[in-house]
């Protein structure tokens, strides 16, 4: 499949606007200061829209409108908001390409990833949570011969919440498919790195709910991204010979940002998956062979040069990669960074993809120590033949959520984000009892 035409080009599925105001209330509304700021795709290095900068002004207009929109949706019978969010789920299908496209080019990410994973788990996320909130029974017990104790659900009300810039769409659906389900409303603050994606995505499903009940206010910081967290790799997984080591050498070259290896296989399985690094594809992000994209701004490039330039300078050594890539062209300025592996780094906490830190463990003990003194990110990988020790290395380990055997995979199922021993969908409801005596 040849590459995708860049936005603004002739030919490109998707084009942006020269300006995107604050969303609120159904309709586009301009900053209450009066401030905008740029945003700029990490592919060129140059800005393609002005984005409104937001205040506290801003956040509450968004809050009042949200509120006023709450009444009314929370009495949206469940089947049809059931109903909406099949519909949204239909829309982002619909518009699969002009979404992973958009995305792409403010996140730097491969299109191949947010149109083959990103946004079909968006779409995914709606139908779930249509199919969730209709399945879920509200409780009624008998308490005598004549008194019974109804559960009811209410909605919270207006629900509000930062998107982080990893997966913009991907983000903003974990939220908005819970609450909307539940009869919420919603006040969602994008990154400043990646908010034009978000106002993407509300070109395709806005018109499908009521004004207000969903609402976007830019100029946030934003929910700083999980991260790519540690994979372990225990000596039964060799790096040779068949699917399954096919597959863990693909989560040691696309899934960590630290890799620990058992000792006794450490150097044969670091020179196969040294290979899958060096084999990796830097290039232009929209097209569909590339397999790594660009840093999503020029502060995230900084810090990953900067980890690489101390590293060495603290003595470790670097395997491959190392430095920025120059693609030539209009990519001149993108924020781009060769595939780099460094082995021997005492930090050990890679600032993310794509730099993998590559280092050793004793044993079973040894290496769920070393992953219980680092930050989770978004979880823990654990890799070997034996499911038995899978299981216990992810028992072991004090992560919310450890991948056996695969790698950054989010089913709706798996309830991502928010979430308790109870799901997901308690997060965005009450609980209240009444109590009615249907006696004389």
């Amino acid at each position: 499949m040849s590459r995708y035409t860049a936005p603004g080009e002739p030919g490109c599925v998707v084009r942006f606007a020269g300006r995107y105001d604050h969303f609120i209330g159904g309709e586009y509304v301009s900053p209450a200061e009066g401030r905008y700021f740029a945003d700029t795709s990490p592919v060129t290095g140059e800005a393609f829209a002005e984005v409104a900068d937001g205040t506290v002004e801003d956040v509450s207009l968004a809050w009042e409108q949200a509120h006023g929109a709450a009444a009314r949706w929370s009495k949206t019978a469940v089947a049809e908001r059931a109903v909406i969010l099949t519909e949204i789920a239909d829309r982002i299908e619909d518009n699969l390409e002009a979404l992973a496209v958009a995305e792409s080019w403010e996140t730097g990410k491969p299109v191949r990833e947010t149109l083959g994973a990103d946004l079909p788990l968006a779409a995914d996320h709606f139908r779930y949570f249509a199919g969730a909130i209709r399945a879920k029974e509200c409780t009624r017990s008998l308490v005598d011969g004549s008194v019974v104790v109804h559960g009811v659900r209410k909605p919270l009300g207006v629900v509000s919440r930062s998107i982080s810039w990893d997966f913009p769409m991907l983000n903003a659906a974990w939220v908005l498919a819970p609450a909307l389900a539940t009869g919420n409303t919603v006040v969602l603050k994008p990154a400043m790195q990646t908010p034009v994606s978000l106002h993407v995505l509300l070109g395709v499903i806005a018109d499908l709910v009521p004004p207000g009940v969903i609402n976007v206010v830019n100029g946030y910081a934003g929910e700083p991204p999980g991260g790519r967290g540690p994979a372990v790799f225990f000596g039964d997984v060799t790096g040779r010979g068949d699917g399954f080591a096919g597959r863990a050498l693909d989560g040691f070259a696309t899934g960590t940002s630290l890799a620990l290896v058992q000792h006794g296989r450490y150097e044969q399985f670091l020179e196969a998956a040294l290979g899958r690094v060096e084999a990796l594809v830097p290039g232009h992000p929209l097209d569909p062979a590339t397999t790594v994209g660009a840093l999503v701004s020029a502060d995230e490039l900084g810090k990953v040069l900067w980890y690489i330039d101390n590293a060495v300078s603290s003595g470790a050594v670097v395997r491959c990669g190392g430095g920025r890539l120059d693609l030539g062209g209009p990519l001149t300025g993108g924020y781009f960074v060769a595939p780099t592996m460094i082995e021997g780094d005492k930090n050990r906490v890679p600032p993310g993809w794509p730099v993998i830190s590559a280092g050793r463990f004793n044993d079973f003990d040894d290496a769920v120590k070393l992953v219980n003194d680092l930050p989770a990110g978004s979880g823990v990988s654990v890799w070997s033949r034996d499911t038995g020790v899978g299981f216990r290395a992810a028992q072991a380990i004090h992560a919310d959520r450890v991948w056996v055997n695969n790698d950054h995979t989010f089913p709706a199922e798996a309830v991502y984000g928010h979430e308790d021993r109870h799901g997901l969908l308690p997060q965005y409801w009450r609980e209240r009892r009444l109590l009615v005596n249907y006696g004389p």
